[in-house]
């Protein structure tokens, strides 16, 4: 594990002047064009925080964020990862890209859907990613093509798997010292994944301060394999926890401190004004025996405990700090959010799902209408899409979850979704029902990724074993300041 004076090795601490103020049209009283930071982690749930409750677990800086943030309380993403990932990217549910799985092709998000990054590019951005793509690993479905001028990834959804398709990481990676794409050129880092990941997010940051940015750092922690160093588990292990359940907390924790350096160096840059940090969480909680907020389930269900995760937007001077909103919101906002706060222009061809949150952002009691937002695991086996229609699904509207067709729960009087109130509330069932019919029909063929044939190979198996022949495999970093 590098310590801190390790970590700032390739970054440096030389002050920067923050980058001038601009005004966007639409954005009113938020005057400026923000650079935009995006961390999103993953496997860690809602109540993996200090702040949300967690008896255990110690997040000191992700708890300091969650003080100068205006959070969402009740904002929803997919219950995996691919689908999360798709939605976020591109502002409309992951089906309608084609993604409803995280492997066997399924998780290739359609090369007709338009990013954020490209729409970010267009406005002057610079756009990078650092971590986690897990939405194609064959070419043309990589990040360099969807937007990003920045890019250091692993492959397939998480470092070192493999499957019998076209996703999969380098052979034999490993959370330390693992192999890392850079711009198309793999690389051989050393340390500890997360701070590798963090360490490169800075020194990209550092070198585009003076221009307009957005940086999504996108760690494959705290997922499986529970990997980290003794330093960080050790605490947990004292507490009482077995080894698997300490390292997932100090998994959780070594990202704690890396947001705590980050947020330190926006400081020293002259960068936190004009910068949105937004920290998010992939989808719900993953580790059934730990503290799950009062929530019902976890990964992988349509229940609250599944897609209910942290929302944290601080923009200091810009919007408030310690509010909570509890209006409905989710991930496919986040594509019309950003594109109108960084004054871009959306394609007229885009269809999104998402709304602005911006007009909460300006003021947290804002009008917000009611709305119903769609969960459905996918995952079904090869084949069997239309036969899968009410498996693993969920409509939420601001007071209701309708699960599976056949279960409803009042979530703002039943929180932990204890009481099956289908027979009370007939009429919003009979609405919920029709809206959903409605979608399943419309998202049902942009699933175009479900009968393709698998891949003969992993595109990252088969690049990295080419460049290892031919070039060699540098050390990393390549690119010094």
């Amino acid at each position: 594990m590098m310590n801190r004076r390790d970590f700032l090795r390739f970054v440096g601490a030389t002050a920067a002047t923050a980058v001038g103020t601009e005004f966007a049209s639409g954005i009113a009283d938020i005057k400026s064009r923000p650079n935009i930071i995006l961390i999103m982690t993953d496997d860690q749930g809602y109540g993996e925080l200090g702040c949300h409750g967690n008896p255990i677990l110690k997040t000191p800086n992700l708890d300091k964020l969650h003080a100068e943030s205006t959070r969402f309380t009740a904002f929803y993403v997919s219950p995996t990862c691919s689908p999360t990932r798709a939605s976020m990217m591109t502002g409309r549910h992951e089906f309608r890209s084609g993604v409803t799985h995280t492997i066997l092709e399924r998780e290739r998000m359609s090369l007709d859907a338009v990013t954020i990054a490209e729409v970010l590019s267009k406005a002057a951005y610079k756009t990078s990613i650092f971590g986690k793509w897990h939405l194609g690993d064959e070419e043309p479905y990589q990040p360099h093509n969807r937007g990003f001028d920045e890019v250091f990834i692993h492959g397939a959804g998480g470092i070192g798997q493999s499957y019998k398709c076209s996703c999969g990481d380098v052979p034999g990676n490993k959370y330390f010292d693992p192999v890392i794409r850079h711009n198309k050129t793999f690389v051989q880092t050393k340390e500890y994944c997360t701070d590798i990941f963090f360490t490169q997010a800075l020194r990209w940051i550092k070198q585009n301060k003076d221009r307009r940015f957005f940086a999504y750092i996108a760690t494959n922690t705290p997922h499986s394999p529970h990997v980290c160093s003794q330093e960080y588990s050790k605490p947990y292990l004292d507490a009482g926890l077995d080894e698997k359940s300490a390292a997932y907390y100090g998994m959780t924790a070594n990202i704690d401190d890396n947001v705590g350096q980050l947020v330190s160096e926006m400081d020293q840059w002259g960068l936190t004004k004009n910068t949105l940090l937004i920290f998010m969480t992939d989808n719900g909680h993953s580790m059934r025996n730990l503290y799950n907020a009062g929530m019902r389930a976890h990964k992988g269900t349509p229940y609250e405990g599944g897609t209910r995760v942290p929302a944290f937007f601080r923009w200091p001077g810009q919007i408030k700090a310690g509010v909570d909103i509890d209006r409905l919101c989710a991930h496919i906002d986040l594509f019309p959010t950003l594109a109108e706060l960084c004054g871009a222009t959306i394609p007229a061809k885009v269809k999104l799902d998402g709304r602005s949150l911006v007009p909460l952002l300006r003021n947290p009691n804002a009008k917000w209408s009611d709305r119903y937002l769609f969960i459905h695991r996918g995952r079904w086996k090869r084949g069997k899409a239309k036969e899968s229609k009410y498996t693993q699904c969920a409509v939420r509207s601001q007071r209701f979850r309708l699960v599976n067709n056949q279960e409803l729960y009042d979530i703002e009087n039943d929180p932990g979704e204890t009481t099956n109130v289908i027979d009370k509330y007939p009429e919003v069932v009979a609405k919920m029902r029709k809206a959903y019919n409605q979608w399943w029909d419309e998202v049902l063929s942009a699933m175009v990724n479900e009968d393709v044939p698998y891949a003969k190979d992993n595109p990252f198996r088969v690049l990295y074993l080419r460049q290892k022949a031919e070039q060699g495999i540098p050390a990393w970093p390549v690119d010094e300041p």
